[in-house]
């Protein structure tokens, strides 16, 4: 009788199998992208993060080391300054010069699909550091620095605003997002929240090919590290 009662114990016949398992199928497919996309997201904004924290410090540091009130009176005001600054204070694994290649891809988008093309300032002075991101650097005669930088080299997907992101290194040392109106003194760091907001709805998103490239690192601040966009 023990084995007769066994044998009657319910099973899931291979139709109920095959439902379950077409079930699991399809919830996979709608859940695993995102998560993935979330995933790849946050890896770019640690690697952003650290090579912020890294700039940040290096221009806090040279403004002591050279008993000044700011990076203009340290002398950091020219792109060859600016060069010399990053090779004494980073960790530099390649030195390109003003050439492209093997810093930065040949290509760049924005994040509406649009062609960015070559983002990078021909005569800044680009590098490839330890940590595998590569800058581009130019200094400016008001003491401000063009930070720019590509997290993970010519690796993809070389999209401003994902893996690309240009910075803004104020005189004073403090790491910020731009408009363009720094040049004349208008722009301070550090920006308000609704400032960065406003460069953020004009550029990051809504921008094209021959507008700024600026506006999605000061979402990132505003939103506490995070890349909600």
């Amino acid at each position: 009788g023990g084995g007769r009662l066994a044998a009657l114990k319910p099973a899931f016949t291979l139709a109920e199998v095959l439902v379950t398992l077409g079930i699991i199928g399809v919830v996979s497919a709608m859940t695993v992208p995102t998560l993935m996309q979330n995933h790849q997201r946050k890896t770019y904004v640690v690697q952003l993060h650290k090579i912020y924290n890294e700039a940040q410090q290096a221009a806090l540091q040279y403004i002591t080391d050279k008993n000044a009130i700011d990076l203009k009176e340290a002398g950091l005001i020219s792109t060859e300054a600016a060069a010399d600054w990053v090779k004494s204070y980073f960790k530099v694994v390649n030195d390109c010069g003003t050439d492209y290649s093997p810093c930065f891809a040949d290509e760049y988008k924005l994040m509406n699909g649009a062609s960015k093309g070559a983002v990078f300032s021909n005569d800044a002075r680009k590098f490839v550091l330890a940590s595998g991101s590569s800058i581009s650097v130019s200094g400016h005669t008001n003491g401000n620095i063009s930070f720019f930088v590509d997290i993970n080299g010519q690796k993809g997907p070389n999209i401003v605003g994902r893996d690309t992101f240009p910075l803004l290194i104020y005189k004073n040392g403090i790491i910020d997002e731009s408009d363009g109106s720094e040049a004349d003194g208008t722009l301070t760091a550090p920006l308000t929240k609704e400032k960065r907001e406003e460069i953020y709805e004009a550029y990051c998103v809504n921008g094209t090919s021959g507008s700024h490239w600026w506006g999605c690192f000061g979402k990132i601040l505003n939103d506490g590290w995070e890349m909600n966009y």
